[in-house]
């Protein structure tokens, strides 16, 4: 499946801004199953300095500045990628039980594990806590193959959690999130991580997009998609696998990998520092268009 998304993030301030510098994950990455045919990141005011590099985790980042007074700022990524999940990945993962997964994971130390090891351990929006392994055990009885209990593990997030935007930040801890039993994809996403992690997996926090199609009849709303977030796990001979609680689903041709990190902190859309500019307001638009 081919798809044209754009991103598009608008500040405006009350005061001039004398000059920022920005830090953007809005690029989408190569992977097996997905192919980047173009991308470009527009600034406008043009940044007296931009230049880009791969992070840690081979995530795209841009870096750029505006070094005169602007009083709005805004930045709009163009991507157009082709995605091809392999349907048999999750049929794939039934082979290994999880917990000889964890296993691996504990004491072998081959390139494919150690890649993995910073995925193991607490992060800043992914910490353990007993409540959340209690709730992950439910779904990992000894013996039960990786891929079917982590894909009940998303159907019990999806069934138990609420969708509700406005509830939540990103930076709502996990156990506001296990109490109010509301929020929305980055919450939903920071949950199975921490449910993962919590077992002795790896588990990672995938940002993106997903193609939504609007209700029979009426038209597509041009700029009314948003971001998406999910998690994925790691099974040692197979690589990721991918699970989006938010719609109960595994990795489909409607996914859009942007990056991967711990969680959300590792691939913040776009954060930076503005010397000056008051009070601000923050408008974001998505599309998430399909190519015939």
């Amino acid at each position: 499946m081919k798809f044209r998304v754009t991103h598009t993030t608008e500040y405006g301030y009350s005061q001039p801004v004398a000059l920022c510098r920005n830090e953007a994950c809005l690029l989408p990455r190569d992977t097996v199953w997905q192919q980047c045919l173009r991308s470009e990141l527009q600034v406008d005011p043009v940044p007296a300095d931009f230049r880009e590099r791969s992070d840690f985790f081979g995530n795209r980042i841009s870096h750029f500045a505006v070094q005169y007074p602007h009083e709005k700022l805004r930045v709009t990524a163009l991507n157009e990628v082709v995605v091809s999940p392999d349907p048999q990945l999750l049929t794939a993962a039934n082979q290994f039980p999880w917990d000889m997964v964890q296993k691996q994971l504990a004491s072998e130390r081959n390139p494919k594990v150690f890649s993995a090891l910073p995925f193991l351990y607490d992060s800043p929006l992914a910490r353990w806590s007993a409540e959340l392994e209690a709730y992950a055990r439910v779904s990992f009885p000894a013996g039960r193959p990786l891929g079917e209990a982590t894909a009940e593990l998303m159907t019990r997030i999806y069934t138990d959690f609420t969708y509700e935007p406005g509830v939540t930040t990103v930076t709502t801890p996990l156990v506001e999130v296990m109490e109010t039993r509301r929020g929305v994809c980055q919450d939903f996403a920071h949950l199975g991580v921490a449910c993962l992690r919590s077992l002795g997996l790896a588990a990672r926090y995938v940002s993106g997009y997903i193609e939504t199609l609007p209700p029979p009849g009426q038209e597509r709303l041009v700029g009314a998609d948003a971001s998406h977030a999910w998690f994925s796990v790691f099974a040692p001979t197979l690589g990721w696998i991918d699970f989006d609680p938010t719609n109960n689903k595994s990795l489909g041709e409607q996914h859009i990998t942007v990056a991967w990190g711990r969680d959300f902190s590792d691939v913040s859309p776009l954060k930076g520092v503005a010397l000056g500019g008051g009070k601000h307001k923050v408008k974001v638009s998505v599309d998430v268009a399909r190519i015939v």
